[in-house]
C-alpha cells in the first residue's frame, strides 16, 4: 500500500540515503545536479524542523521524498514569477529511490503537493530543475507548469537550473 504522510525524525536517515543513491544515479547518466554538497541531512532536518519534509511509502518502506516550503529561496528573489509573491509553495528536493523510479511515485509526490495546495488555497506552486535533466524538464512541462527564468547554483553545477511555475 502506498502511503504519503509527514516526514518524522526516524525518516531523516533514510530520505538522505535516497537523495545520496539519486545524485549517484544521475551522475552516473551524465546529469550533474546533485553532490556530496547536496542535498545534505543537515537540509532535510531542517525541512522536518519546518514539518515540510513529506514521505511516500511502499508498504512501511520509504522509497521517495518531498518538500513543500513556504520559504521562498534568496536566489528565487529576482525571478519574475507569474503570480505576486505571496501565497506561494515551492517544492525541493523531490526524490524517488532509483530501485522505484518509473513507477509513477514522484508524480504521486507532486500530485499530493499539488492537491494540500489547493486545498490551502495557495496561488501557485514554484520549482526548479536542472536544465541538464531531460527528464525532469519533461516530468514538469507535461504537467503543465510554465518555465520561467534560469538561476543558477554554483556549488552544484556551472549549468543553470530553469524555475517553473504553476497557477493553481
Amino acid at each position: 500500500m502506498i502511503v504519503i504522510r509527514a516526514g518524522q525524525s526516524e525518516d531523516i536517515n533514510r530520505v538522505t540515503a535516497i537523495a545520496k543513491s539519486c545524485a549517484q544515479h544521475m551522475i552516473n547518466r551524465g546529469i550533474f545536479q546533485w553532490n556530496e554538497h547536496y542535498p545534505s541531512k543537515e537540509v532535510f532536518e531542517k525541512d522536518l524542523n519546518r514539518s515540510e519534509l513529506f514521505v511516500i511509502e511502499n508498504g512501511k518502506l520509504v522509497i521517495g521524498a518531498i518538500v513543500i516550503s513556504t520559504l521562498m529561496d534568496e536566489e528565487y528573489k529576482k525571478v519574475k514569477w507569474l503570480t505576486p509573491n505571496e501565497n506561494n509553495r515551492y517544492i525541493h528536493r523531490l526524490c524517488v529511490d532509483p530501485a522505484y523510479q518509473k513507477n509513477g511515485y514522484a508524480k504521486a509526490l507532486l500530485d499530493f503537493a499539488e492537491n494540500i495546495s489547493k486545498d490551502q488555497n495557495v496561488t501557485s506552486i514554484r520549482l526548479d530543475t536542472f536544465s541538464q535533466n531531460p527528464r525532469n524538464l519533461k516530468f514538469y512541462r507535461n504537467r503543465d507548469y510554465i518555465q520561467l527564468e534560469q538561476i543558477y547554483f554554483h556549488r552544484q553545477s556551472e549549468f543553470p537550473f530553469y524555475c517553473f511555475e504553476l497557477v493553481l
